[in-house]
């Protein structure tokens, strides 16, 4: 198990997790080093990504696992990981976000993220359930 920046070549294994990240998204994330992998015997079958909020606080924008590896303590490696990252950095303040009709909330509550408010988007053709969002110290 390894836990490390994505590079150029995740591409591939990386669009087959992540559907909703344009490519150039992609090239940025691996410019400013705000995606992760975590591999298995050489095969990604998890990755965080995060952008800065305000410019100034890492925001989880996407956690997810290869559904054959979910339920197993992954995300939450992934998760410290992250965390201990951005500690490193010196930032204070994590946030992260769920609708409010998904489990990932409790499981981010289990990490010691608390509710701090959240947004119901209600645009034609963008319509989804409130989105919670969710903070934590470091």
């Amino acid at each position: 198990m390894l836990i490390r920046y994505a590079e150029l070549n995740d591409k591939n294994e990386w669009f087959k997790l992540d559907c909703h990240l344009p490519e150039a998204g992609f090239e940025e994330k691996i410019r400013n080093q705000q995606g992760y992998v975590l591999t298995e015997d050489d095969k990604i079958i998890g990755l965080l990504r995060y952008n800065l909020f305000w410019d100034n606080t890492p925001f989880c924008t996407m956690l997810f696992m290869d559904s054959d590896h979910r339920q197993k303590g992954y995300g939450k490696l992934l998760m410290e990981h992250w965390e201990q990252d951005m500690k490193s950095q010196g930032y204070g303040m994590l946030m992260t976000s769920t609708q409010v009709d998904e489990d990932a909330q409790h499981f981010y509550r289990k990490l010691g993220y608390k509710d701090c408010g959240g947004f119901v988007v209600d645009v034609p053709g963008y319509e989804q359930p409130m989105e919670m969002i969710m903070i934590k110290a470091l």
